[in-house]
Order: C-alpha cells, then structure tokens, then sequence
C-alpha cells in the first residue's frame, strides 16, 4: 500500500498542494465530524486523557471567578460614563438575559458532547470544519485579548490597594499612543497563572474556590458600601447639569444597548465553563447547574453592583477607568475603602484571569486535534492531564500583549468577536434538533436561519439608522411581526428530527432564536472600528485556513488520522433518531 505523502514535505509537496486548493477546500470545508467521533478518535490525538475531578460547585466557582473579575471592574465604568449612564444596570440585566439564553444552548451541547472544545466542537458537528476553524479563531483572539485587557486592569487595582498613583507603568514616548505603557506587572501576573494551569486542573480549581470567595466578601462590601452612602437622586441627577444630560436614561434607549454590548464581555467566563465538560464527573447533572447557574448568578451581582456604583456617584463623574474605588478617592475619611476596594477587584481579576486561560487553552487543545493548526497544541502531558502546549504558547501571547496594549483598544473588539460566536452556537443547536445527517433535508432549516437572520439584520439597522417618529415605529413593528410569523411557520411545518437524551434547550425553537436575535441586535450597537478589526482578524484566519489548514486537515483524512466517512454520519443520524422515536 502506497503511503500518502504530506503536503508539508517539501516546497513541491506544498506548491502541488496549493494548485489542488479548490478541490480541497469543496472537500474538507464543509465537512462535518460526529459526537462519536470527537469523543473517540479525534479526542485520542492528545495522547492522555484530562482527568475527571471536577463536580457542579468547582464550575460555579469557575463561572462566577470567570465572570465576575472582568466584569464590572473592566467595563462598568466605560459603560456607565459614555453609554448608559445610570441605567447601566438595565445594560447588564439586558447582556445578562442574553447570556443565559446562550447558556442553555451551550448547555445542551456540552451534555451531549462533553469534550474540551466548547463552541469550536459544536460547530463543527454542525456547519463543518469552515466556519468552526472561524468560530475558534474568534473565541482564541477574544480569549488572548481580554485576557491581556484584565491583567493591564489588575495593576490599576494593583496600585489603588496599595495607596500609590499608577507608577507601575512605565511610558515609552517613541510608541504610537495606545501602544506606549509598558505594564510589567500584567505580564507577571500572566506568567505566573500560566504556570499553575499548567501544573492541574484540580489545583487550578482548588485555588479558584478560594480566590472566588474571598472576592465575593469583598463584592459583598461594595453592593453594602454602596447602598448605605450612596444616594438615590444619582440615578436621575448629573454632576454636571449643563454639559450633561440627567434623568434615568440620559443617553435614551439606544445607550442602554450599547452599554450592554460593551458589558457583553463580562459573560465569557461561562463559555471557558463548557470548556471543562471533559474533566466533569458527571456532565448531565454538573453541567446544566455550573453554566446556567453561574450566569444567574453573576447576573443579580453584577445589576446590584452597577446600582451601587450609580449610588455613589453622578454617571457623568464615575472614573472609566477604576469606577469603584475611584469613587472614594476624594472623601476625606474614605480613603481605605478605595484602597480595599482596589484588593477586592485584585482577587476578581486574578480568578477572571484563571478561568479564560483555563479555557483558551482548552479550545486550542481541541483544535490542534482537527488538525487545522499542528498537533503539537492537541498534546495533553501525560503527569498533569493538561494542555501544556496550548497553555504555554497562548499565556506567552497573552503576556506580550498585555505588556504594551491599551485596554480600550482591546474591548470593543472582544465584544465583537463574542457575539459573533454565541450567535453561531445558537443557529447550530437549532441545526442540531431539525437535521440528521443524510436523513433529514437541511434546507428548510437552512431557510429558516437565513430568513430569521436577515429579519433581525433589518431589524437592527431601523433601529440604529433610522430617524425617530412614527415611521420608524411601524417598520420596527412590521420586522417583528414578519420575524414571528417565519419562528412561528417554521415550528409548526418542520418537525424536529433528533431530540437530546440528557438535556434540552426549552421551548426550541423560541429561545435560540430569541438568542440569534439579541446578539445581532447587540452586534448592531457597536461601533465601526470594531468591525474593521473584526475584518481584518477574520480575512487573517481564513487566509491561514486557505493556505495551511485545509491542507492538514486533507492529509490527516488520506493517511486516516481524521475520518469522514458519510455511511458513519448516516448511521449515528438513525441511531439518534431511532432513540428519539422510543423516547
């Protein structure tokens, strides 16, 4: 038998390969894997197997650590004082709804396919290996980038614990503005956190359980603070009535969406959670409490949070930037609780930092075993059952960013890149329930999620386009009768092929379309550099795809490493639906 040669072998090897590009990209694009097959021979390309040690509570304690941190002491204040002003609260409660309804989607696949690769795996049994390369290149560049943006916020924190003015940072003139302080001790922080993922999942948790409840005191000590001297009139009243609106809504209803797409960054932590489902004891009871639960309660948190923030002070004088204890930095007698309050966030951004790089590391792991990157980053270390390749390679990244990176610059285009990726997650559970493989006909579906989409595109560009009056009023009310009217044909006319064994999204399909429509609506509110950076990252990705990718992934399925075989897709369909059909 002849042995497939690889395309990499040589420089002929590889300008052969890229000549016969066409015919690889119709062939392995598109293509789909099986649950079976990502929980068997995809999932043996790590070599170890990630040790089953966690339960329920550790991912709680990993949603709230991974939320929380980055939450409302990276976004509240930037939300608050340009967006929302005091109705940040509805901003958060609105990204919250969003978040959960994102949360039952990732639910249901993560109990059904309980591996390490969260929304990349999803898509991938799915929409095939195109678009999940896309999706998992997203939720890598948003991981690696808020995670740089949090640790630059840790040494602001930093400073205010320890009574000093930012000096930790040292300013370099010769940089482009933005890119011209060197923060160090964010890159430490990197370092070191990298190092104890690398060493255990369990300690990772073990210490992630501690940080979070110390952090919970602390967040506790700020709603108590807030609600005990602050004062109501700051919900409807500005410091500065002249240059600056008052009332509730000072930026009117569209701020309040912007404010929660910009806060929409404080929910990617129970993403990183759906990315332990393979070191979970039990998936079909852990999971379903530690990623819906944890979003719950982070979401009544995070609204009380932002209700004391607006306490304490007028929106319009809230530091952007350290919202929280800047408020006591001018009270004579209240100094310290800057200083604790700056503690408090320390811990926060310490367990947010902990989970999105347990996380990260774990989508790239899941990733290097679909060959569309190396294989080196699918290697899980024989000792410690961790990703050690993908955690050293992405904390590394991770630390060079945060070293020179502004955080404004970073936050938008993470926003972007998130919702991007909830939004994929919730059209493919719906895939999911209506089409088996080779059984049923995808186009209806198919036409469904074109027309819904589109619906909800229309929809949102009325909203943030369109002049206000009556017009407006009835081109909203008319995309939304139409929006009902397809949700509604579709779920009565298409039945649902496969039905999941262990847990299901409520109400399909209401609730991922609920979901498709929030984050396109979302992705409406922000702004235009955001989708020139989201461009340029995503034209990246796919000319990475085109030029190595499709080419590994096409030698990994000659030489058998990657099976894709229709007579194997058409066969777990039937199996799937014949248990449905039982049940």
């Amino acid at each position: 038998m002849e042995t497939y040669s690889s395309s990499f072998s040589s420089i002929k090897s590889y300008l052969k390969a890229l000549s016969d590009t066409p015919f690889r990209l119709a062939r392995r694009a598109g293509s789909v894997s099986t649950s079976f097959e990502e929980r068997s021979r995809v999932r043996a390309r790590s070599g170890g197997d990630m040790k089953k040690s966690l339960r329920w509570y550790d991912l709680v304690g990993f949603g709230i650590g991974g939320m929380v941190g980055a939450g409302v002491f990276v976004t509240s204040g930037q939300a608050s004082r340009v967006y929302a002003g005091p109705a940040v609260v509805l901003s958060y409660a609105i990204a919250g709804f969003c978040a959960l309804l994102s949360a039952f989607c990732y639910t249901e696949f993560a109990v059904d396919l309980p591996v390490a690769g969260g929304a990349f795996s999803y898509i991938r049994i799915t929409f095939g290996e195109f678009l999940a390369f896309l999706t998992g290149a997203n939720l890598i560049i948003d991981y690696v980038l808020s995670n740089a943006a949090v640790a630059r916020s840790f040494t602001g924190y930093l400073c205010t614990a320890l009574g000093i003015s930012n000096k930790l940072r040292i300013t370099v003139s010769e940089l482009p503005k933005g890119f011209n302080e060197i923060d160090v001790v964010a890159v430490l922080v990197v370092l070191f956190l990298t190092v104890i993922i690398c060493y255990s999942t369990r300690e990772s948790s073990m210490l992630n359980l501690v940080l979070t409840v110390l952090h919970l005191v602390f967040i506790v000590f700020v709603i108590v603070i807030g609600f005990t001297r602050g004062h109501t009139k700051n919900f409807t009243k500005a410091g500065d009535t002249q240059n600056h609106a008052s009332g509730f809504f000072p930026y009117g209803a569209s701020g309040v969406f912007n404010g929660a797409a910009m806060v929409y960054l404080s929910y990617i932590g129970y993403d990183a959670v759906s990315t332990m489902a393979e070191e979970v004891k039990n998936p079909v009871k852990d999971i379903p409490a530690g990623v819906s639960g944890s979003v719950i309660l982070v979401t009544v948190l995070y609204c009380l949070m932002a209700a004391s923030m607006s306490m304490l002070l007028p929106y319009d004088m809230i530091d952007p930037d350290a919202p929280f204890s800047g408020a006591f930095m001018g009270s004579e007698g209240w100094r310290w609780v800057s200083n604790v309050i700056g503690g408090g966030a320390s811990f926060g951004i310490l367990t947010s930092l902990l989970v999105a790089m347990l996380g990260q590391a774990r989508y790239m792991c899941v990733i290097g075993r679909s060959s569309v990157v190396p294989a080196w980053f699918a290697k899980v270390h024989p000792k410690t059952s961790t990703p050690l390749n993908a955690s050293l390679f992405l904390g590394l990244c991770t630390a060079a960013i945060a070293l020179f990176t502004d955080l404004q610059i970073l936050l938008n285009l993470v926003s972007i890149g998130t919702l991007f990726v909830f939004y994929m997650v919730a059209n493919a559970v719906i895939y999911k329930r209506y089409v088996a493989v080779g059984v049923t006909n995808p186009w209806p579906t198919l036409s469904f999620l074109f027309c819904f989409s589109l619906t909800s595109i229309l929809f949102t560009l009325l909203w943030q386009l369109a002049p206000p009056g009556k017009p407006k009023a009835c081109m909203l009310g008319a995309c939304t009768a139409i929006a009902i009217a397809v949700l509604q044909l579709f779920h009565y006319m298409v039945p649902q092929a496969q039905k999941p064994e262990f847990w299901g999204v409520p109400l399909m399909p209401w609730i991922p379309s609920m979901s498709i429509f929030l984050n396109i609506f979302l992705l409406g509110s922000l702004d235009r550099p955001s989708y020139v950076r989201f461009g340029f990252f995503s034209a990246l990705a796919v000319l990475f795809y085109v030029l190595y990718s499709v080419h590994a992934s096409f030698d990994a399925e000659e030489d058998g490493t990657l099976s894709q075989k229709s007579i194997e897709l058409v066969k777990e369909s039937i199996e799937v639906q014949d248990h449905t059909l039982k049940v």
